[in-house]
């Protein structure tokens, strides 16, 4: 299990190497684990979270499946930044494979006009 985080842990390093959030153009990362996912979109020249979400703000009821829990986080996520006037973010995976809820929340995103 070690092994694994650490893996992770350096494709994360990897990522944040490259990529740099802005005002104008903040980092959307996610963190994810086994029965969470959550959602920040960070401003790295000043060291702010402009917008956070996670999965708690949404009601469960309806919403049985982590993947689609997931794409409604990431539009909630789409419209708390539009309403802040934020169009425009670079996407930090968090060192996690684009795939499954992952890929679900950037595309839910998407969807209520963020660009990435």
């Amino acid at each position: 299990m070690q092994k694994k985080r650490e893996k992770r842990y350096n494709r994360h390093k990897r990522i944040r190497a490259k990529v740099k959030g802005t005002k104008s153009c903040p980092r959307f990362s996610v963190f994810r684990s086994n029965q969470h996912i959550s959602g920040q979109l960070i401003n790295d020249d000043k060291g702010i979270t402009l917008i956070s979400v996670n999965d708690s703000e949404i009601k469960k009821g309806a919403l049985t499946n982590k993947v689609e829990i997931a794409y409604k986080v990431g539009q909630i996520i789409a419209k708390k930044a539009l309403d802040k006037k934020i169009g425009k973010v670079v996407f930090d995976r968090g060192g996690y494979k684009y795939h499954g809820r992952v890929k679900a929340m950037a595309e839910g995103a998407r969807k209520e006009g963020l660009k990435f």
